[in-house]
């Protein structure tokens, strides 16, 4: 199991597209696997023959672990065998826990790494040289007077099930100052047994566990109208055509240009300013929302995004976009409007401060002052969430402000 995300420590097994006995070549797809974030395959190190398949749909396998092995020729198992260059030093004597195995390591050309047993047959790859990178985002803390009321018994079964504070919230506790007893836990949990159960999808368990983190944060939400008469008149002269959605994030993006620091993070004290207007866009994919990332937006002419975005809609829609594509935004763009619903409150991604939210477009009689009379205009209600402890009140409403100037100019969109 390579690691094909920053963060991916394990994945599901959705498909096996290959069987012993099978050629392979180079770089072919032969596993296909699902992490909280999207669907990837894992391809072969080298040409040969499927030797053997350790794999099993709907089982999950922590990144190292063996999925198959290929059976290679002579040049790629060379290939594979060649050691790294040693570190000057006894490094091996510094690290009581490393030990000496029979497989050698090797690197295919995409950086992954591999193992050769004793059989010569390339393994992808070994757990022993494939350390998981364990860094996410920072614990859900418990809530400060459910804390209290959670004894280490109850703490430990929790653990045992992966349940969380907020998967106890509908708990009447009916211990000493309403504390969650084992008895209620467990009473709980056979309630749920009589009820239809399935597991979660690892997607929807993504979005769980970032609404959960992201809640942990103090956000705040405003709101005022746009109209969107002009960018429905721009729209009509475009081919292909963006969608509002797009206008959207490249509103957003401009307006970030023009002052960055309404993006910035805060990082315990410290401000982190990002170095590139990075927007995410929230697509409805089977399952869960995935938000693939358009780099540099500010730099990019509505024209020029309109068919990449495309691309990315598909692509999210099938759960393929990888990690990497939905890592590193500063903001994302979510068009509930496109469900016909006039107002939300999204919550940002909790590595982001900032989400713009666009509502459903509507006709709406407006005062003309000029005229003395009321015409009609399309507008939608337009919102953006934040994270207060780094945007108050009045930045994020110059900014959602300088949003709307732009929409409704979208000339210089």
């Amino acid at each position: 199991m390579p690691q094909l995300g920053e963060s991916m420590a394990e994945a599901t097994i959705v498909a096996i597209k290959v069987k012993p006995g099978e050629k392979v070549a180079t770089d072919q797809e032969v596993i296909e696997v699902e992490t909280d974030k999207a669907v990837m395959g894992v391809t072969t190190p080298c040409a040969g023959e499927i030797a053997t398949i350790e794999a099993e749909v709907k089982k999950i396998y922590p990144v190292g672990a063996v999925l198959g092995y290929v059976e290679a020729s002579e040049a790629d198992a060379a290939r594979f065998k060649k050691q790294p260059a040693e570190p000057e030093g006894d490094v091996g004597k510094e690290i009581p826990e490393r030990e000496e195995t029979g497989a050698k390591p090797g690197t295919a050309g995409n950086g992954a790494h591999f193992q050769i047993d004793e059989r010569g047959l390339a393994a992808v790859p070994s757990e022993a040289h494939f350390q998981p990178d364990q860094a996410g985002g920072l614990p859900v803390p418990v809530g400060a007077k459910g804390a209290g009321y959670l004894s280490p018994r109850v703490r430990a079964r929790m653990a045992e099930l992966g349940l969380t504070s907020a998967d106890l919230a509908g708990i009447a506790g009916s211990g000493n100052q309403g504390r969650v007893t084992i008895k209620d836990l467990e009473t709980f949990l056979g309630g749920l047994e009589k009820q239809k159960v399935h597991e979660a999808s690892a997607i929807r368990s993504g979005v769980a566990n970032a609404m959960r983190r992201s809640w942990s944060r103090p956000l705040s939400t405003i709101g005022s109208s746009v109209c969107l008469d002009p960018v429905l008149e721009d729209r009509k002269k475009r081919d292909p055509k963006p969608g509002p959605a797009l206008y959207a994030a490249r509103a957003l993006a401009l307006a970030l240009a023009e002052n960055p620091a309404a993006a910035a993070k805060l990082i315990g004290n410290r401000v982190v300013q990002s170095q590139s207007i990075d927007i995410g866009l929230a697509v409805e994919a089977e399952d869960g929302i995935m938000v693939p990332v358009i780099r540099e937006l500010d730099k990019k002419s509505l024209g020029d995004l309109t068919k990449s975005y495309g691309e990315l809609v598909a692509l999210a829609r099938q759960r393929r976009i990888s990690p990497d594509m939905q890592a590193g935004g500063i903001a994302t763009v979510s068009n509930f409007g496109s469900f016909g619903i006039e107002w939300g409150t999204p919550i940002p991604l909790p590595d982001q401060t900032l989400l713009l939210g666009l509502g459903a477009g509507k006709k709406a009689p407006v005062w003309d002052n000029q005229k003395n009379a009321f015409l009609p205009r399309t507008e939608a209600q337009i919102t953006l969430s934040f994270d207060h402890r780094s945007l108050d009140g009045g930045g994020g409403g110059r900014l959602l402000q300088r949003v709307i100037e732009l929409l409704e100019n979208p000339s210089q969109l």
